[in-house]
């Protein structure tokens, strides 16, 4: 293309072009600044009404963002002469390989839907989900969001959870904590049972009720595995795992017993 081509370009469509691409811009920027203030708007709004759930709330604006995005998409195309009709015919040709190439976040939207539907959990429940644990602080329109207890945060897709088990921590007020505690042969098991429920139930934030539960567990060559299983409020899990740990060393070593130890086998020879 020589420079005259240019120049012939310039003076008889250029401007045209020029101005289509100004009103574009324009209308873009216009059109944004309108789609947030009505997601804005309808997030406040739901927001105010108690019956309706931050989550759903989140989502649904997601939803009307999305769809408010394509109609100023189609509006920006008409600027330049394309009508949407040829474009919808465009679509359709292209819909197999799109249909292929979107297979999975068809999915996860999809799975997205029952999640708001079905409501297994809600944003700032802590849970098990795709085989990640941490506290749910978004569910998207394909992916939702959790924050590790190590406060790393991990998108997970919709359809990865749908598909697997979840396991939610918050619908119960309180939690089981589960622990081991092993003692050496020659120790009294009811001596050490009795010991730790009383040292147990003496830590700060256990629930008396039900009552911190020890029991024999199993048997090793060591000695005797016990099960260690206090109560606590979701909110003090980690500080009575923590001390119960703590108070398992402490009344074992107040009581003097000895360490359990792997039993040697002796062999004779000759």
């Amino acid at each position: 293309m020589d420079l005259e081509t240019v120049r012939v370009f310039l003076m008889t469509r250029g401007i045209d072009f020029g101005i289509k691409v100004v009103a574009a811009i324009v209308i873009w920027i216009i059109g944004r600044w309108v789609i947030n203030l009505v997601i804005r708007l309808m997030r406040n709004v739901l927001s105010r009404n108690g019956r309706v759930d931050p989550t759903l709330a989140h989502y649904l604006g997601s939803i009307l963002a999305g769809l408010l995005t394509l109609m100023l998409v189609l509006a920006i195309l008409q600027v330049f002469g394309i009508q949407t009709t040829s474009f919808a015919a465009l679509l359709a040709g292209a819909g197999l390989a799109i249909g292929a190439a979107w297979g999975g976040l068809l999915a996860h939207f999809a799975a997205g839907l029952f999640l708001q539907a079905l409501r297994p959990f809600k944003v700032g429940d802590f849970i098990t989900g795709g085989g990640v644990t941490g506290t749910v602080t978004e569910i998207g329109l394909f992916g939702t969001t959790l924050l590790t207890p190590d406060n790393v945060t991990t998108i997970i897709g919709n359809n990865k959870i749908f598909s697997d088990t979840i396991a939610n921590y918050s619908v119960q007020p309180y939690r089981r904590v589960e622990l081991t505690a092993k003692i050496a042969n020659g120790v009294d098991p009811l001596d050490a049972i009795a010991r730790l429920k009383a040292a147990v139930a003496a830590i700060p934030n256990v629930k008396q009720t039900p009552p911190p539960d020890v029991e024999v567990l199993s048997f090793t060559p060591e000695g005797p595995l016990l099960a260690v299983r206090p109560y606590a409020d979701n909110v003090d899990y980690w500080q009575v795992y923590f001390d119960t740990n703590r108070t398992i060393i402490e009344t074992f070593k107040q009581a003097g017993f000895p360490t359990p130890e792997t039993p040697i086998a002796r062999r004779q020879v000759g």
